[in-house]
């Protein structure tokens, strides 16, 4: 393939991460002042419903992961790639009006179908159109997409947070009262507004399908082999490999949406008392800093996956993880100064699994089978993560509502992962 279709397939998998990641930063952003609206002041039923959206969200992109990732070993990258994308984008925008938390648990749950499918029809249409020897770099361009995403989306919640009143006015002539009052939300954040926009990586679809040429690897493999069952990735020869990256997959999830992005709740929790400016202005900024981190993380960890290798890089980003994570939970959320770093160091550690994970998943299957291989794995470790989401919000009652304590708990998940690391392949043994 020449450059310009490399870097045209380049491209359309970046957007598409990025607009995934703008996706995964909404809701744990806007989740206390949406379900403020949805359910009521009740404290208990808010934690509830907002473990059951994490976990809808989870289950859904564990299906979209495989469904996606199948399709795309069988109609190819592209179809399945513009298909994952609309799908995401369309049941965002339609979460701007709803007005019942199970409306919104639905739609966030079609809307992962897509977001799974992206990360893995993306995933493998690029470690295809490019020469191995770029592996870290399309690993860092993967992971850092996504969160850059989630930083963006921080941003613009907290420019909403300080905007939204004035933005308001400027639309009530245009669309009537009624309109931007329900947009808006009844505490003015603007939740719904952000909702709206997610409906914009629909566009990106247009130019995927006219620009971005389809993978000649798997052209050259579907011509020369059978189509791909689901169940071949558990054949003897795959099994341990499907199990381990599954569990892998599972443990940088869980920690991530058990515990970090626990943060703006914990932070909101602390600010209960204040004014809903300054409680908004707190919690997008303790997320701000968190992104800033993801980011870091996730585009640094290939690197150094390539250089101390797959296995001792992922001992380092666990044990990162584990004592950056409980060090920040057992902070006073008051204290910015502690806090912003504290947000920096853990969202640097825990995203960095999301650029390793891009780096050492594709290496475990033929091309054949991996879209469906890796769309299975890391997805698949969604549903475990999902039964944590939904156990962390039983156990925020455990703990009186105490999110910092039951977030450092949750993330010692991340210890499960060291044993599992070691059936992770070399760099140089990638199958074909």
């Amino acid at each position: 393939m020449e450059q310009r279709g490399r870097m045209a397939a380049l491209w359309a998998a970046v957007l598409g991460w990025l607009f995934d990641g703008l996706e995964m930063g909404l809701f744990p952003l806007i989740a206390g002042p949406a379900l403020t609206e949805l359910v009521g002041p009740d404290k208990a039923a808010q934690d509830a419903w907002k473990g059951a959206i994490y976990a809808g969200f989870l289950v859904g992109a564990a299906g979209g992961g495989l469904l996606f990732g199948w399709l795309a070993d069988r109609i190819g990258r592209i179809k399945a790639l513009s298909w994952s994308i609309l799908c995401y984008a369309l049941c965002s925008g339609l979460s701007a009006g709803v007005t019942e938390a199970w409306q919104l648990m639905l739609l966030r749950t079609l809307a992962s179908l897509g977001m799974g499918g992206e990360w893995a029809v993306g995933l493998a249409l690029v470690r295809e159109v490019f020469p191995r020897g770029r592996a870290a770099f399309l690993a860092a361009m993967i992971g850092c997409a996504a969160n850059v995403g989630i930083l963006l989306m921080a941003l613009l919640g907290w420019w909403m947070g300080h905007e939204a009143g004035a933005l308001a006015l400027k639309l009530e002539p245009l669309f009537g009262t009624d309109a931007v009052r329900f947009l808006f939300g009844a505490d003015g954040s603007g939740w719904r507004m952000l909702f709206l926009l997610g409906a914009l990586p629909a566009l990106i679809t247009f130019f995927i399908r006219r620009h971005v040429p389809e993978s000649a690897r798997w052209e050259d493999a579907r011509r020369s082999s059978a189509p791909p069952r689901i169940r071949e990735i558990f054949a003897p020869h795959q099994r341990s490999h499907t199990l381990a990256a599954t569990g892998l997959g599972a443990v940088a999830l869980i920690g991530m949406w058990c515990s970090v992005q626990w943060v703006p709740s914990w932070v909101n929790s602390a600010y209960a008392l204040a004014d809903p400016a300054a409680r908004h202005a707190a919690r997008s900024l303790a997320y701000v800093w968190c992104a800033v981190g993801f980011t870091l993380g996730s585009f640094a960890a290939p690197f150094v996956a390539e250089r101390m290798g797959r296995r001792a890089s992922f001992v380092l980003l666990t044990l990162g993880s584990v004592a950056s994570t409980a060090w920040l939970f057992r902070t006073d959320p008051h204290d910015s100064a502690s806090l912003h770093g504290l947000c920096l160091l853990t969202g640097t550690f825990s995203a960095g699994f999301f650029g390793w994970l891009p780096l050492a998943l594709p290496e475990l299957w033929p091309t054949r089978l991996r879209a469906t291989g890796q769309g299975f794995a890391f997805n698949a470790g969604r549903i475990l993560a999902a039964a944590g989401t939904l156990l962390s919000g039983t156990l925020s009652t455990a703990f009186d509502h105490d999110l910092g304590r039951m977030a450092a708990v949750m993330s010692l998940v991340y210890l499960v992962g060291l044993p599992l690391a070691s059936v992770v392949r070399p760099a140089a043994d990638l199958p074909e």
